[in-house]
């Protein structure tokens, strides 16, 4: 993905509401970091587990759309987390590979790190690979 495609990745949306920010995007390895604020975390102050997993489905989804032929887009299909270790504070980082590329579905690990590299949170998220449809006409 070149570099202007990867800053419009990351205008608008939750990735700008998270702090998301992309580090490295190639079709095998994607790295991406996300702050951990009072804003990321649950009503007891840790870091909330969904922040985590939309953080992972994010890296996922860029790593399925750069994975695509033309013509195709992916869209999180599945996502599981085991959520190891309590944040409050910091940068994490999320680091994506691809266990499966199929013509209709992808497989993708994310391990998501602190910034002593001590793992907080692994996924698995399986992504489906569908027609891109243009724009419906708005009438």
């Amino acid at each position: 993905m070149d570099e202007q495609n990867l800053s419009t990745i990351q205008q608008g949306g939750l990735i700008t509401l998270l702090g998301i920010e992309f580090h490295e995007t190639t079709t095998e390895r994607i790295v991406a970091t996300m702050p951990v604020t009072p804003n990321h975390h649950q009503p007891f102050g840790f870091l909330h587990g969904g922040a985590s997993m939309a953080l992972a489905e994010t890296v996922a989804s860029v790593g399925g759309f750069i994975n695509c032929p033309p013509g195709r887009a992916a869209f999180g299909l599945e996502i599981n987390a085991n959520h190891l270790r309590p944040v409050r504070s910091g940068t994490l980082t999320a680091v994506g590979t691809p266990l499966h590329r199929g013509q209709t579905t992808q497989v993708w690990e994310i391990k998501i790190s602190d910034e002593r590299s001590r793992l907080v949170c692994i996924s698995r998220c399986t992504v489906a690979i569908v027609v891109q449809e243009p724009d419906a006409p708005t009438t």
